[in-house]
């Protein structure tokens, strides 16, 4: 019998590992699984709560109330106009990216090296031809115009629809796109007719809180994903949105809609009255997400710092929560230890350290690179959101486990 080649996710495995070396009763330094570590608020738990007895199934886009608030939130975050008629709420973001995947018939999917890990596994499960985008350290990652365009004229069979995700600021790296970046992608992406999956679940913890949206500069092939996740501090509560074209062909949205009803059905009733009240356009909601940001854009770049001082190259965060660490300086000293891989490496530095990083080539980079993701993440979320207004003198505080994780891994470097 032949069955479907697929791998655990590389964030799950290794989150199930770092349990069983704290089981093991040793220390574990938590840089591996991005979970966000602030607390949902209050309001949106009593939300929660006040729904629980509501068990009935919606409409397989979501409540017509939630999409509505989600469209006016998103409108006024990113500054496009968007109807709620675009708006699909599902039990997560994943689910949706995944039926985006089946939606389009087989064709040429891209992108980067690195991205999130799922990606390209959905679209090999959707019987697409996969298509990595070069990148590199001194790039920040970047996913180039010309590289792109390039790829674009070769890579792909005639007449096949080209499909790219782009995710931004990224997992794992950290880094963000500008607004001229994107109009010069938005340029080959025009000219090449390809749809674009433009992964924003992250857009809302842009340190800056600039994030620009490409559904505003490349509005007609432009399918956003976005969700409670990692702004909301909600990750299992498993609440994702997608937000398409205005002009997207009834085709898809249909396609969308029957793939919803056979996989998923509907996202859980309470959950959505829940995340009613955390998408609002309150004073209360901003507050709580420009203090997260203070937090993380304190933390990240003193762990950033502190990465620098150990001799490993990263590039300062800009958004979410992840380091995308270059161990390449480090390669003569790794070879003689006979470490020539990043497996080889975060499987040494979990044994030896209780470390717990999760390798580049997770994430699609070349495993000889030696690359690694950090999440900072290890801290009391809700006792730095409470000294969010000092941030930056209280981030030492704070990130006083994962400092001392760093200073370890120093010594084991060097």
């Amino acid at each position: 019998m032949a069955f479907l080649a697929l791998a655990k996710s590389g964030t799950l495995s290794l989150n199930e590992r770092m349990g069983e070396v704290s089981s093991a009763g040793r220390k574990v330094y938590r840089f591996g699984f991005g979970e966000s570590p602030f607390p949902v608020p209050d309001f949106v738990q009593a939300a929660l709560h006040r729904a629980s007895p509501r068990k009935e199934y919606t409409a397989v886009a979501g409540l017509p109330e939630l999409r509505e608030r989600i469209a006016a939130f998103h409108q006024e975050a990113d500054g496009y106009a968007i109807h709620a008629d675009q708006v699909l709420v599902a039990p997560g973001s994943k689910p949706l990216l995944y039926s985006v995947m089946q939606a389009f018939s087989p064709g040429d999917f891209y992108a980067a090296g690195p991205s999130w890990v799922s990606y390209v596994p959905q679209a090999r499960i959707a019987r697409h031809a996969v298509h990595r985008i070069p990148t590199s350290y001194d790039a920040r990652w970047r996913v180039r115009p010309a590289a792109l365009d390039a790829l674009f004229a070769r890579g792909g069979s005639a007449g096949r629809q080209k499909l790219l995700v782009l995710n931004y600021p990224g997992n794992p790296d950290g880094l963000t796109y500008s607004r001229p970046e994107l109009e010069a992608l938005a340029q080959v992406l025009r000219r090449h007719k390809a749809w674009v999956i433009s992964d924003e679940i992250y857009a809302l913890l842009d340190h800056r809180g600039a994030h620009v949206s490409l559904a505003s500069i490349y509005p007609e092939r432009t399918l956003v994903s976005t969700g409670l996740s990692k702004w909301c501090g909600a990750g299992g509560w498993r609440l994702g949105a997608l937000i398409l074209p205005a002009q997207a062909p009834p085709a898809l949205k249909a396609a969308l809609i029957g793939l919803g009803s056979e996989i998923y059905s509907c996202a859980p009733v309470p959950i959505q009255l829940a995340a009613l009240a955390a998408y609002d356009l309150s004073a209360e909601v901003q507050a709580f997400l420009n203090a997260q940001r203070r937090c993380l854009r304190a933390i990240g770049n003193l762990v950033h710092q502190a990465l620098l001082a150990a001799g490993i190259r990263a590039h300062a965060p800009q958004g979410g929560f992840y380091l995308l660490l270059d161990f390449s300086c480090q390669r003569a000293a790794l070879v003689q230890r006979g470490i020539v891989s990043d497996s080889q490496l975060c499987e040494r530095l979990l044994e030896e350290l209780g470390l717990a990083l999760l390798p580049g080539s997770a994430f699609g980079m070349e495993p000889q690179k030696l690359t690694a993701r950090l999440a900072y993440v290890d801290f009391d979320g809700e006792a730095a959101l409470a000294t969010a207004d000092n941030a930056e003198r209280t981030a030492e505080q704070h990130a006083a486990k994962m400092l001392e994780g760093i200073r370890a891994l120093a010594r084991w470097l060097h």
